[in-house]
């Protein structure tokens, strides 16, 4: 597995070439060190590290600098310093060194996921569950719509007069199901004959080009069509056409609670209230589902991570050449990038994985 730099896709323009080799060591020092205690950083905390070999005057004013340039904030007179929405662009553009999942990791993680793979729910639930537990943050996992993958069966079950259970089953093991009124009673062999129409004559197709067809021959031949058949493609299309909602799995909300960026009140209420609305999250994990590798939102690249004052490090994940959702790590922007871009890589790539093992089962 490849933990290098360039799998890492960032939506972020950072221009480095100002600061000099030791004006870069300083800042990633004083970033490294706010993410861990979450307090701003003295200079004179900086110079205890033996690595600068510069006196706390000289790091005081190379902190001003960088202060200048935009890259720290001081939150008081008296207080150290922290860094900017620009500073940890800077530092997971080109400081930051990631580090390797450990073997012990990788195990636990696989034999988490793997032991799921044979029921899809359980396997999107363990996934945002390892997001969370293993970075202490929140983790989220945006489901695939079910039109855009691939139908393995359909069936359908009486509920009593005019109501009908459908449930549809993908190739991967996605499962969908949905209560659907009729204008017309339809007997169990009929049912049970539309479900084995649409199996037999759909099943490997994308549910948006099934319902493409559909719609054609609702128009070409609703005059040419008895009336099972009538019926069967009526009943087919709404079935797909309400299945098409994402889902967004979200896990580890209160695990924020205790971080000195949400100690007010104010701040806490606005993330429940983002999490609730499960659109803007939606909207902000569909932009990971195009192109390879990790991507980073800080600030203002999402209007979730901007009101938040958060950072998102996401993924997608798939089987072959196909995209079903994504997933990453979502609080508050002084992350632990190092750990936690690998991690979002990891856990993407072994889902995939898992669900592709669950898929030829």
């Amino acid at each position: 597995m490849s933990l290098n730099r360039s799998a890492t896709r960032l939506d972020m323009a950072v221009d480095s070439s100002s600061l000099n080799p030791r004006d870069r060591e300083i800042l990633k020092d004083i970033i490294y060190t706010h993410i861990l205690s979450g307090e701003p950083v003295s200079s004179r905390a900086v110079s205890k590290h033996a690595q600068h070999s510069l006196s706390a005057a000289s790091i005081r004013n190379i902190m001003a600098d960088l202060e200048e340039s935009g890259l720290l904030a001081q939150p008081h007179t008296s207080a150290g310093r922290v860094p900017t929405v620009a500073a940890y662009r800077l530092y997971v553009e080109s400081l930051m060194q990631m580090r390797k999942i450990s073997i012990n990791e990788q195990s636990y993680i696989e034999d988490y996921l793997l032991d799921a793979s044979n029921d899809t729910d359980h396997l999107m639930n363990a996934a945002t569950h390892l997001l969370s537990e293993l970075s202490d943050q929140v983790g989220i996992v945006l489901t695939p719509s079910i039109e855009e993958i691939f139908l393995k069966s359909m069936d359908f079950v009486s509920l009593g007069p005019k109501r009908v259970l459908c449930v549809m089953v993908s190739t991967t093991g996605f499962l969908d199901h949905l209560v659907i009124e009729v204008e017309e009673e339809l007997s169990r062999e009929e049912l049970v004959r539309t479900a084995n129409y649409v199996t037999h004559t759909y099943a490997g197709q994308r549910l948006s080009e099934i319902r493409d067809q559909l719609l054609q021959m609702m128009d070409a031949e609703r005059a040419d069509v008895d009336r099972w058949l009538s019926a069967a493609i009526t009943l087919a299309r709404r079935a797909v056409d309400g299945s098409a909602t994402k889902e967004v799995l979200v896990e580890g909300t209160t695990s924020l609670l205790d971080k000195p960026e949400l100690s007010d009140l104010g701040h806490v209420r606005r993330m429940l209230d983002t999490f609730a609305d499960k659109a803007r999250l939606v909207k902000m994990l569909n932009k990971c589902l195009k192109g390879d590798g990790v991507r980073v939102f800080i600030g203002e690249d999402s209007d979730v991570t901007s009101e938040l004052d958060f950072s998102l490090v996401a993924t997608s994940y798939g089987v072959g050449e196909t995209t079903l959702g994504s997933l990453g790590i979502l609080g508050p922007s002084r992350m632990e990038y190092p750990r936690v871009v690998p991690l979002v890589r990891y856990l993407g790539e072994t889902l995939s994985r898992a669900l592709a093992s669950g898929s030829t089962k």
